[in-house]
């Protein structure tokens, strides 16, 4: 059972959203919030797989609350999700390492998709988003390289982060075990002085390996 935190400051779309969510027997809503700061609070008082956070509301936006659920909860995955597609927004939210930005007009399937793509350590962007976001970390970085003490093998495992692939489906295309891609994905880290998973995802496509 995958535990979600909901964190929505219009109680209808929270209510629909946790009934989009809830017609998977694998995820169950086991919170909800009002705003950022309660969020927070649900999350201090009770363990929760994955926080799903509006980008706009109250007293605490999601951006800030993602901030802090980052630093004080590193294993917890954090999907934004919103109606604003703007650039600046997408950005903002993956600087601190979040699995996910979602649109809320979006579909049931691509929601479910995303929470459970998030819990097994793939980046999930919806195709606006990432019509948008792509194109800005390619014009930022067009000169960046590859790391030159990365292996043929690390090359290959940082381009399928950069696809989004989680850590079975990049064993299950390269032939490795799930245990081999992971010691890998740290070693990858430590070469790049990265933090997470969508730092490296976002490197692989200013890398051009994407």
């Amino acid at each position: 059972m995958i535990k979600v935190v909901l964190a929505e400051d219009q109680v209808m779309v929270r209510q629909g959203l946790k009934a989009m969510i809830e017609t998977d027997p694998e995820v169950k809503v086991k919170g909800e919030a009002g705003n950022g700061k309660e969020a927070v609070e649900l999350c201090e008082k009770h363990h929760f797989d994955v926080a799903i956070l509006d980008i706009r509301m109250p007293e605490m936006d999601g951006i800030e609350a993602a901030k802090i659920l980052r630093m004080r909860f590193p294993q917890m995955k954090i999907l934004m999700l919103t109606t604003f597609d703007d650039e600046q927004y997408v950005m903002d939210a993956l600087k601190l390492g979040v699995s996910g930005y979602m649109l809320k007009n979006g579909d049931t399937e691509s929601l479910l998709r995303a929470i459970k793509d998030s819990v097994k350590g793939a980046l999930s962007l919806e195709g606006q988003v990432a019509a948008k976001v792509v194109p800005a970390l390619l014009h930022n970085e067009q000169d960046q390289s590859v790391h030159p003490d990365l292996t043929p093998r690390e090359r290959g495992i940082l381009k399928c982060i950069g696809e989004g692939l989680n850590n079975k489906e990049i064993a299950d295309r390269l032939g490795l075990s799930v245990g081999t891609v992971k010691n890998q994905i740290s070693h990858i880290l430590d070469k790049l002085e990265l933090r997470d998973r969508t730092q490296l995802a976002i490197y692989a496509i200013r890398s051009r390996l994407v």
